[in-house]
């Protein structure tokens, strides 16, 4: 009798770990059911902003891989299918057919819970009119593109300023839309401290975004026909034929919840390195619905990206398979555009290294992303943070055009190998003209970073 894993969820995290297992064990072997309430498996969530701005052409490109190819690999792969109960004590879980109705159990001997995460949509009046739109699946951004087609107007609100936020802003203004972006924070992209955030709030407004910040939404306010007229906050209204919420997401746990599996201070589900849900040795968790370790501050947190996702499934798959891999955490990578301004930050913000007790410096740097005589030289805004006494890198922070937002990946590298400032001035790093003054920004960040904790260490 060949063993049977049941996977919830058929996006990143769930379509790796059925895909790595299938590669490791044959369908004799390991019996692989996938359950996707959707109508798409593995694609690209982070892709739908370019698409609805119209630098994706083809919903399908953002594709990598269809029911049927994984069918074709031995993986069943159930549509429009509803986990709704997760019996842990028997080894089962309840489904629906979405198009039927009808429910069955199916047992299983592994179970990966691949549930990812549901974007926040406050209980505000109005919320669910017509006209109103979250992002997440191919489904929502299909719908977004029907919606601006057969709109009468052209006036888009962007509620929220997150990464998801700034880029359908960035899709809308494409697409010939009027935006106007509300924000609760004192500037957009709140990953970044607010200095560096205003510099996203400078170039937003050069492209002919209007943004509020400091602004609470209490309403979506309707007209008589029941589609959405206007968004309106604490202190002022503004006119909307397309609403689209950016205010972030939660972990995807209720199901988890439910069955009593643990969850953390972060809404998500906690597990060891190897992916398996604490207390459960043949439940495994992974992708936007797991909390994680962050290597800076020694805590757990939530990070919803795709990058972790594919990583957490390829773990599951080769535990699953007869192997054995770890996630060791994250340091918070994460890189945006806004127009042709590049956003990037690792590790911890001001705010960040205050919550956890931490003594830091903090210093910014203005360089260029090539040699300044060099044709195209670009500006770039870097800013580094260290603990005060012992130097330790805990953050950077990169705004800046062409060539700038992959730097930050030095500083990914720097924290994961928990180096101090001192330590990166010495980095053996790439350099000519057309790439990069003779000194790297980030190289140059860390030298004044290093006078900053001796003089203050």
């Amino acid at each position: 009798m060949s063993d049977r894993v049941v996977v919830i969820g058929g996006d990143a995290t769930g379509m790796s770990a059925a895909s790595q297992a299938r590669r490791m064990k044959n369908a004799g072997e390991l019996e692989i059911v996938v359950f996707e309430r959707g109508r798409f498996t593995s694609f690209s969530a982070c892709g739908i902003p370019y698409w609805v701005g119209g630098d994706v052409a083809d919903r399908n490109a953002l594709i990598a891989r269809t029911p049927d190819e994984h069918r074709a690999r031995d993986l069943d792969v159930r549509l429009h299918t509803e986990v709704t109960e997760i019996d842990v004590s028997g080894g089962r879980v309840r489904a629906r057919d979405l198009e039927s109705g009808a429910e069955s159990w199916t047992a299983y001997d592994q179970l990966v819970i691949a549930t990812g995460a549901r974007p926040i949509r406050p209980p505000l009046p109005g919320i669910d009119a017509d006209g109103v739109h979250g992002v997440q699946t191919l489904d929502d951004g299909q719908a977004l593109i029907e919606t601006l087609n057969r709109a009468r107007g052209n006036r888009a609100v962007v509620v929220g300023a997150g990464y998801i936020g700034v880029e359908m802003a960035e899709a809308l203004i494409q697409r010939g839309y009027d935006v106007t972006m509300v924000n609760r924070g004192a500037e957009p992209m709140s990953t970044l401290d607010p200095d560096m955030g205003a510099m996203v709030r400078d170039a937003m407004c050069e492209m002919g975004i209007k943004i509020v910040c400091n602004a609470d939404v209490t309403e979506i306010r309707t007209g008589e026909d029941g589609r959405v007229a206007a968004v309106v906050t604490d202190t002022a209204e503004y006119p909307a034929d397309v609403v689209v919420l950016g205010i972030g997401v939660h972990p995807e746990t209720e199901l988890a919840r439910a069955a009593g599996l643990p969850v953390g201070a972060h809404g998500g589900l906690r597990t060891d390195l190897a992916m398996r849900v604490h207390g459960h040795p043949n439940i495994w968790a992974g992708g936007d619905c797991v909390e994680v370790l962050d290597l800076v501050t020694g805590r757990e947190r939530h990070t919803p990206l795709g990058t972790h996702a594919n990583k957490h499934g390829q773990i599951i798959g080769a535990g699953i398979g007869g192997g054995y891999a770890t996630f060791p955490g994250v340091v918070g990578t994460a890189v945006s555009k806004v127009c042709d301004l590049e956003v990037a930050r690792t590790g911890l913000r001001e705010k960040d290294a205050r919550a956890a007790g931490l003594q830091y410096v903090a210093v910014t740097i203005e360089s260029t992303s090539r040699s300044g005589y060099y044709p195209d030289a670009a500006k770039m805004t870097v800013k580094m943070l260290a603990e005060r006494n012992t130097g330790r890198l805990l953050g950077v922070q990169i705004v800046g055009r062409e060539g700038a937002g992959k730097r930050v990946d030095i500083a990914a590298v720097a924290l994961t190998a928990g180096m101090t400032v001192e330590d990166m001035t010495a980095l053996d790093l790439g350099y000519a003209p057309p790439f990069s003054p003779v000194w790297d920004p980030v190289l140059v960040a860390a030298r004044k970073a290093v006078i900053a904790v001796r003089k203050r260490g």
